[in-house]
């Protein structure tokens, strides 16, 4: 070897170089610590510690097994390559770069081998560790104690065992062939093997170890190559065919059995292989393996395409039919519409006088308020200051009001970041630190000017919702982390309220809850730092000997980090439970492993009209239960997780795996499990899976014949349709969301809370099946999925025929022109609600107006419209356009309170007094009677008074002193209630 060569081998990185490096490797383990720590710290907190230290446990074992077994196999196998090195050296067919490389082999023998090996190792441990939930989902694995159609396997198999089997077996064969290459490499640069002994003829006694090395490494790898494409012959069970998810006709009689024959064919070739290590002639391992590989095309390729195109494509119903059976079953349990209950469903579209007598209880709670266009409403009424905020869709709830079951539109008061005027680290971190109250107001109800009818409100919250604590910590929208606590005593330094201090000041108050981290101590403090990378954590006077850090406040957040295996649902709702305010998840346990059940894809699936898809990577599920209800506490985050289906092998496993997180059914609260219900997401992706899975009949789902098709949103298409008009371009329909309803189901004597859905024609607009499921969690029928199947004798108007006859009808147009012929004010179309009623189906729609290019306006509630066969109806009031509909007198008693028409340019919360000199308003069959001059008079005074009142409650509302602005409204309200009785 050349002084030159040895000189730069042996030469030493300058002393700077060394000094960055070492000072790089310390900072990179100081953030590891850092994340690693808190996050512990995090867990403990939660009192989820086994979480944490079990997936910690596994990753780092997971991490080091993977990554020790790929360094051990290259290292080993690469210092036996160089171990079985000639004795003597041959140059006369080596090329300089080959000579000096041997030299350098020589001396840096250890860093050569070493260095591949530790990236691969590397590697190999991160992808192990990347699989430590499936590998604790094996080694906890719960039988299901069902077996799949074509193997006789439990489904345990497909769901726990099989992707292990799968990452182990990508992990050998990975190995394997690194290390044969490798190998070969390391043999080929020693001159132990040169292209030479693969002619024929070659000296195959030269070097005979090194061949054999090689040979008995590639006749490891052929096994493991054969053991996964016996894999193969399971994942067809798991793989989208032709037609559906699972074994097809073709899969079962030419694919499998090609399979077989073809791990066989693997296994020979790797026998020859082994026999090659003594017989050392390359040319038959060489052409086994290009016979392997010829048999493969035919047998995976050529021999399927064959049977399928001129056996089964012929006559694919009578072929299919068996398999479509299967996974028609499969499918139907693994999303849980196997117990589907089927109704015929005579519609009647007559209409007559009483027709919605038996009806009459579950009418008034039709809910009118849509969750999707009021939260500005509330904004403008219940948000007090611009750094509190609502969501863009509020939730409906349920809460025992006056001793009655009542549907409630209800959001949080949250904090808003972006509405703080002084935006700074000490505002942001430990000033403006929670939000304030849950808002509530009837779904069914409201204010005489259209406005909402709150159940429960302001700062400090009163209502009906009983005493509780009303500080929100931990919500949608805390996503920063805030430093709370300080010594008793201390003067406190986190907003509260707006006002209620003296000279109605704003308050401040201490967070007195048990959540945090302490932050106090030097240590934790300076950890924190470097896990946000804030420094100001350090240098704030803010943090003190009682501080807390509090983050991932988030309750999507919060449950995914304690239950990573669960699928969260996508609409987390916020609900008060035993005196707090809760924020309830639905938790689901997901798998794209049950054998033969039709994949779908849960982002396009869950999409609507009110959640459109986000960008997201597609998640495939083919199996889906709602397994756990959760609930996070909005002021201390305390997470609790409830087995809700206790029966689910899935969560089972998990629950072996991490003992004692999740909570036994029987400890849900009475007061909590009244405001459980059926999770929306579940409801949709069963939704679309009964579209064409509703059916038994192999032959009836292959034909397509009876297809139910989820409708588009009308209400979305209008806006679509609108802003193309504008220029503005959108791809796809959105479909109709379902709605929560308290409906009576036909037949059944009362009223339940239910989760609804319409469905159309395949391809067609007409009404064809009603679906809804019982959405009571404290109902022993929870769950109960049933459907009125419309008859095809008969159309019944869908969606958008309803959503387009209400629109051209003259009397809805000439209720509405009064509000859009100046241009300044413009109708808003809410839910189009479905309901089965009066032996058929009825439509309502809220309408609402808005004054439009006004600051502070928002949708106020103006009238309802209703369609019932062919007739439509539109009041100021839902029992108006019900009596309207059915010859003056529906039958039944909504409780509703009238709404004055009011002319554009009046103002939500304003009535005006009425025109003396105006016409009367021409009769209709439910008009009043003509009030007396006295009685108009009267009331014309005490409307004056009415909006005197309300102009005061505005003012109120915008100075912040809520209490004021209850008490002016209700004054108003009462002198309308007067107005109305002197109008007789």
């Amino acid at each position: 070897m050349s002084d030159e060569l040895l000189s730069a081998t042996r030469k030493r990185p300058p002393a700077l170089l060394t000094a960055l490096l070492v000072f790089g490797a310390l900072v990179g383990v100081l953030v590891v610590f850092a994340n690693v720590w808190t996050d512990w710290l995090w867990f403990e907190d939660l009192q989820a510690g086994v979480v944490f230290t079990t997936l910690l446990a596994t990753r780092v074992g997971l991490f080091l097994g993977f990554g020790l077994m790929m360094a051990g196999l290259l290292v080993g196998n690469m210092l036996l390559a160089y171990r079985l090195r000639p004795k003597v050296r041959s140059t006369g067919e080596v090329s300089l770069l080959v000579a000096r490389f041997r030299d350098l082999l020589d001396y840096r023998r250890w860093s050569l081998i070493g260095a591949p090996a530790m990236v691969l190792g590397v590697l190999a441990g991160l992808a192990g560790a990347a699989n430590a939930e499936v590998f604790l989902a094996w080694a906890n694995s719960t039988p299901f104690g069902s077996k799949d159609a074509y193997f006789g396997l439990d489904l345990s198999f497909f769901i726990f065992s099989y992707p292990w089997y799968r990452v182990l077996a990508s992990f050998l064969l990975i190995g394997l062939v690194a290390s044969a290459a490798a190998s070969g490499f390391m043999h080929f640069v020693t001159g132990s093997l040169s292209s030479g002994v693969f002619r024929r003829g070659a000296n195959r006694a030269k070097y005979p170890a090194a061949q054999a090395h090689v040979s008995v490494l590639l006749g490891l790898a052929a096994v493991v190559y054969g053991a996964n494409v016996l894999l193969d012959r399971y994942a067809v069970s798991l793989t989208p065919g032709t037609q559906f998810t699972g074994v097809h006709f073709t899969d079962a009689n030419a694919r499998m059995p090609a399979m077989l024959i073809m791990a066989s064919i693997v296994f020979v070739c790797a026998l020859v292989f082994f026999v090659n290590a003594w017989l050392r002639r390359w040319s038959i391992p060489v052409a086994s393996t290009v016979l392997a590989v010829v048999a493969g095309l035919i047998l995976g390729g050529v021999y399927p395409w064959w049977i399928q195109t001129f056996d089964v494509v012929p006559n694919e119903p009578d072929k299919e039919n068996p398999y479509i059976a299967n996974n028609l079953t499969a499918t139907r349990a693994a999303f849980g519409i196997d117990h589907l209950e089927i109704e015929d469903y005579q519609a009647v579209a007559t209409v007559s006088a009483g027709q919605l007598k038996a009806d009459a209880e579950a009418l008034p709670a039709i809910r009118l308020m849509d969750p999707a266009i009021i939260p500005q409403t509330f904004e403008q009424l219940q948000q007090v200051r611009g750094y509190y905020a609502f969501p863009k869709r509020l939730d409906v709830d349920r809460y025992m009001i006056n001793g009655v079951s009542t549907d409630t539109v209800v959001a949080v008061r949250e904090l808003n970041i972006d509405g703080i005027s002084e935006v700074n680290w000490n505002n942001i971190h430990t000033v403006y630190t929670h939000g304030h109250g849950l808002v509530a107001a009837y779904g069914n109800k409201r204010e005489v000017n259209g406005e909402p009818q709150f159940v429960s409100g302001g700062i400090p919250t009163v209502g009906e919702l009983g005493e509780h604590e009303s500080r929100i910590y931990f919500g949608e929208r805390a996503r920063h982390y805030v430093v709370v606590g300080a010594p008793e005593g201390a003067e406190p330094v986190e907003l509260d309220t707006p006002g209620g201090g003296t000279g109605r000041a704003e308050t401040k108050s201490t967070y007195a809850g048990k959540a945090g981290i302490p932050v106090g101590g030097f240590v934790n403090r300076a950890l924190f730092s470097v896990k946000f990378a804030d420094i100001n954590l350090m240098l704030t006077d803010r943090v003190n000997s009682e501080s807390r850090i509090l983050y991932d406040r988030t309750p999507a957040e919060r449950v995914a980090k304690v239950a990573p295996w669960l699928t969260l649902d996508s609409d987390v709702y916020p609900t008060v439970v035993d005196g707090r305010v809760q924020w309830v998840v639905d938790g689901y346990t997901t798998s794209a492993h049950y054998p033969n059940s039709t994949l779908v894809d849960w982002q396009q699936v869950t999409s609507d009209a009110v959640k459109p898809s986000r960008e997201m990577l597609p998640m495939r599920v083919n199996y889906v239960r709602n397994a756990v209800k959760a609930t996070v506490d909005a002021y201390d985050g305390t997470v609790k997780l409830y087995a809700w289906d206790e029966k689910d092998p899935i969560l089972q496993t998990w629950q072996k795996a991490f003992p004692g997180t999740v909570i036994p059914k029987s400890e849900i609260s009475a007061d909590l499990l009244k405001h459980l219900r059926f999770p929306q997401d579940l409801f949709k992706v069963q939704r679309e899976v009964l579209g064409r899975y509703h059916t038994t009949n192999a032959y009836t789902w292959f034909e397509r014949s009876d297809v139910w098709e989820t409708p588009a949103d009308p209400k979305a298409a209008a806006q679509k349709e609108g802003d193309q008009r504008e220029g503005e371009q959108r791809e796809g329909d959105q479909k109709e969301p379902p709605y929560y309803l308290t409906i009576r189901w036909p037949g059944d004597a009362e009223p339940v809370f239910s989760q609804t859905a319409v469905f159309v024609p395949l391809k067609r607009q007409n009404l064809s099946v009603y679906l809804a499921v019982n959405s009571d969690a404290s109902s022993p029928e929870y769950g109960r999925l049933r459907v009125l199947k419309l008859s095809d004798s008969q159309q019944i108007a869908g969606p958008a025929q309803t959503f387009n006859a209400l629109q051209t009808d003259s009397r809805v147009a000439e209720k509405l022109l009064p509000f859009t012929k100046q241009g300044n004010t413009k109708a808003i179309h809410g839910n189009l609600l479905t309901l089965p009623v009066g032996g058929g189906l009825l439509y309502v729609q809220p309408i609402y107006t808005q004054i439009e290019n006004v600051t502070g306006a928002y949708p106020a509630l103006r009238f309802v419209a209703v369609r019932f066969g062919e007739h439509v109806g539109i009041g100021t009031t839902l029992q108006e356009a019900l009596d309207q509909v059915f010859q003056g007198d529906s039958g039944a008693t909504t409780g509703e309170n009238p709404i004055p028409d009011q002319p554009p340019g009046t103002t939500p919360g304003q009535v005006p007094a009425p025109d003396p000199t105006a016409s009367p308003a021409p009769s209709s069959p439910s008009a009043p009677p003509a009030s007396p001059p006295g009685g108009g008079a009267t009331a014309k005074q005490l409307l004056a008074e009415a909006e005197t009142l309300f102009n005061e409650a505005d003012a109120a509302l915008k100075a912040g002193d809520l209490a004021g602005y209850q008490a002016k409204q209700n004054a108003a309200k009462a002198k309308v209630v007067e107005a109305m009785k002197a109008l007789g």
